[in-house]
């Protein structure tokens, strides 16, 4: 039994895995084609996408809360009810993405300034800004839609059009960026079109997968009045999680630019190589969401437990591999980045001592996606304000900046954060869990 519950978490984990993998492949190669086009556009883009991200966080968040609840009335056979939160959950996402898309357009310039962009790059990232965060209930509508078929326990679909839509985005911005042919060099301009036409097909595709699956939307009852209290009680906490984790990364990201320009770089480039370590863990945390949250409402809560503790168990074990990797190979990922020595340097001290922190960042992630597919938002709510405010961000301070201790400090910081979060975490969802199991006999 043991074995075919660790079955099922893999099959679910995998295509996530892969998914996520993709997007961050993406993302590497539209850096490096806008970097092409000069630096002004490197750094127009990312003070574009700086907002563009805390937008993405509440998507995520909405995602989140109607993917936990979905899960849970499939689980307890309640079709009838999931499809009706499916609804729910589209409506609410199609409100916050048209009003994203209007606060963009409005107020982008200003939204930029305060972001500290500078005359010579406003005028480049305001039109990428006002494509992109003008369009942004497509950005909300992937996101969400891919919830809903994880929720459906349906991870291969998202990946496969992941797939699709990042080899389609790949080709436009090539296109469009650089020109060919009769069509013009667009620069920026060209990949903030990339990014929205790549985004409306997948959102399409998406949409017609989810009105093949067990909670369709239904047109004729997506304005009905209903019961909108369960829904928005899972996603006030979610969103608040990752607002908090946002505005926490302004702050210490800021901190680390205040120790040196070469320090930012190397911490950058060090987190750049281990977004791919962590890959497994957001996979396993999606399975273990989606697995869960099915099981607590079918009211199956010890099979609810065990395949929480498979999920964590096997993310542990891959993280701890994965860690041995980046310590041994951390002088060979840092040479693909740069042949600064002392940034190489710095990038090393970084990643060995990331290595350690693998098994942390492993429960942390699973945990937190379980306790969400059960419905809890808070406890990691909870865990974030305290983690990111009360020892990640005193901890550079107090290593980095106040012994001096510079790139060193600043991941040994980031690893008392992960072991005291995975340490809360773990405990919370083991009381949670036996109180259900207990419940239930």
């Amino acid at each position: 039994m043991k074995k075919l519950k660790n079955n099922k978490i893999i099959k679910l984990a995998i295509p996530a895995t892969i998914e996520n993998i993709l997007q961050t492949l993406v993302g590497f190669i539209d850096a490096l084609m806008i970097a092409k086009i000069g630096l002004i556009a490197v750094t127009a883009v990312g003070v574009a996408n700086t907002i563009l991200n805390v937008y993405l966080a509440i998507f995520i968040a909405i995602g989140i809360g109607g993917g936990a609840l979905i899960a849970q009335r499939l689980g307890a056979k309640n079709e009838q009810s999931a499809s009706e939160l499916t609804n729910q959950t589209v409506l609410i996402t199609i409100i916050f993405g048209l009003l994203f898309g209007i606060i963009s357009i409005c107020f982008g310039e200003l939204l930029l300034k305060m972001m500290g962009a500078s005359n010579e790059i406003l005028s480049e990232a305001m039109i990428f800004f006002y494509i992109v965060g003008g369009t942004a209930v497509f950005i909300a509508l992937m996101t969400v839609f891919g919830s809903i078929l994880r929720a459906n326990e349906d991870t291969k679909t998202p990946m496969q059009i992941s797939i699709i839509v990042n080899l389609i985005n790949i080709i436009i911005d090539y296109l469009l960026i650089f020109g060919v042919g009769p069509i013009p060099p667009l620069g920026v301009i060209g990949t903030a079109i990339g990014t929205v036409i790549s985004r409306i097909i997948g959102s399409y595709l998406l949409f017609h997968r989810i009105q093949q699956s067990k909670s369709p939307i239904r047109f004729k009852i997506l304005f009905a009045k209903t019961n909108y209290q369960p829904l928005i009680r899972l996603i006030i906490p979610a969103t608040l999680e990752r607002l908090v984790m946002r505005f926490g990364q302004v702050i210490y990201f800021g901190l680390i630019v205040s120790l040196s320009a070469k320090t930012f770089a190397s911490h950058s480039i060090a987190g750049n190589i281990e977004s791919f370590t962590y890959m497994p863990a957001y996979g396993l945390a999606a399975a273990a969401s989606t697995i869960v949250g099915n099981q607590i409402g079918a009211n199956k809560m010890l099979e609810a437990k065990q395949n929480a503790n498979s999920a964590v168990k096997f993310g542990v074990i891959t993280m701890s591999f994965l860690g041995i990797i980046l310590f041994l190979g951390a002088p060979y990922f840092a040479l693909l980045f740069t042949n600064d020595a002392e940034a190489i340097q710095q990038i090393v001290i970084a990643l060995r001592i990331d290595a350690f922190i693998q098994p942390a960042l492993a429960i942390s992630l699973i945990t937190t996606g379980t306790l969400q597919g059960m419905g809890d938002t808070k406890t990691p709510l909870i865990s974030t304000i305290v983690g990111m405010w009360g020892i990640r961000i005193i901890g550079v301070l107090v290593l980095a900046i106040f012994f001096k201790m510079g790139i060193a400090g600043i991941w040994l910081a980031i690893g008392i954060d992960l072991y005291a979060r995975s340490i809360f975490l773990n405990r919370r969802l083991q009381k949670n869990m036996n109180k259900n199991v207990k419940s239930q006999s």
